[in-house]
């Protein structure tokens, strides 16, 4: 990575130390005195750009492109309230290549949080008013454990039973209500 873009090195070096060589126009990528890939330089001020060749990556399908379908697979192995939060988000956008990003933001959820989880929140998320469910309604639903609601028992199980007050709760002597 070089000014917060990122240039490709054969795979095979993947975690060495290397040294990078920058001049006006181009980036040299080193290991010892063996030079491993060249590449252009991004343009100034250009950030978040990714300069890979195609023979720096290893061979085999791991290796492969997100595009439309992966994604929609990959949400259809989560559940239906997951796909229609994906076919949203494509929906909401002119090209789908705009939509890639938001959607694996969605679907790496499933890293931190169950399939289960995920699926719940995409489920509260569609039932919300919000058009296009995106990382950021999901993400506090699943913090705040929203999705989890519902599903515990509940706190008190008779009619007879009062169920306790939560916060902070002031009685009458505090607004001067009492023995004033």
């Amino acid at each position: 990575m070089w000014e917060k873009n990122h240039y490709s090195a054969p795979y095979m070096h993947v975690g060495e130390l290397v040294d990078l060589r920058v001049t006006s126009r181009t980036v040299e990528i080193y290991l010892g005195g063996d030079r491993l890939a060249s590449h252009p330089l991004a343009p100034e001020g250009v950030t978040g750009e990714y300069r890979t060749r195609d023979s720096d990556l290893p061979d085999g399908p791991r290796y492969q492109e997100w595009d439309e379908a992966r994604v929609r697979a990959w949400a259809a192995r989560i559940g239906e309230h997951t796909v229609q939060v994906i076919d949203r988000i494509f929906e909401s956008v002119p090209v789908a290549e705009q939509a890639l990003n938001p959607a694996l933001a969605v679907l790496r959820l499933t890293r931190r949080y169950s399939h289960a989880r995920v699926e719940n929140a995409c489920q509260l998320a569609l039932a919300s008013r919000v058009r296009s469910p995106r990382y950021a309604h999901l993400r506090p639903i699943l913090e705040s454990k929203q999705d989890e609601r519902g599903r515990r028992s509940p706190r008190f199980t008779s009619v007879t039973d009062t169920p306790t007050p939560a916060g902070y709760v002031r009685g009458a002597a505090y607004y001067g209500g009492e023995n004033k």
